[in-house]
């Protein structure tokens, strides 16, 4: 695959006129007082817009991976949750009991998590579900019981391929 890209690359600089074409340089406007109060405020980039602030989501990537490799997983949940739970049955530990396993990720304060997950050897090949549950955790430091309220859930499909020694010589 390798090889195969480089050909591409060396394809291109041969028939490429050899260096690229300048850009033409175009005057930048002078602000105005009120687009400054705009750029004091958060970047539009960084933003997220407020109607899907309170909508969890949930990506793992790749979608499709194979048996013994690591996925991805990126979470968004409301502000209000301090807590995601991430389960599946790809997830499933070699040698344990249980089928269906939940990972834990703390939120940041914009609701926002990232981690990444092993795909267990066991793990069927096929189709699994990976679901998300943002939670509020609650708990009174004295008596050390917590309240667990669900604010959303979420699920994506996740389709495990079969295990090959060849994913490690690429």
């Amino acid at each position: 695959m390798r090889l195969v890209t480089r050909i591409g690359v060396a394809a291109t600089l041969l028939v490429s006129q050899g260096t690229p074409p300048e850009p033409t340089p175009t005057p930048t406007p002078t602000p105005t007082p009120t687009s400054t109060a705009s750029t004091n405020k958060k970047s539009s980039k960084t933003a997220i817009p407020p109607e899907l602030k309170n909508v969890p989501s949930l990506r793992v990537l790749p979608w499709d991976p194979r048996q013994a490799s690591h996925v991805r997983i990126f979470v968004h949940c409301p502000p209000k949750a301090n807590h995601a739970l991430i389960g599946s049955t790809a997830f499933a530990l070699k040698g344990s009991r249980r089928l269906y396993r939940e990972v834990g990720l703390g939120l940041s304060d914009r609701g926002l998590a990232h981690r990444a997950v092993s795909i267990s050897y066991s793990a069927l090949p096929g189709f699994h579900g990976a679901h998300l549950k943002c939670v509020k955790v609650k708990m009174n430091q004295k008596t050390r019981i917590r309240r667990i309220r669900v604010l959303g859930r979420d699920a994506v499909p996740l389709y495990v391929r079969r295990f090959s020694i060849w994913q490690f010589f690429d």
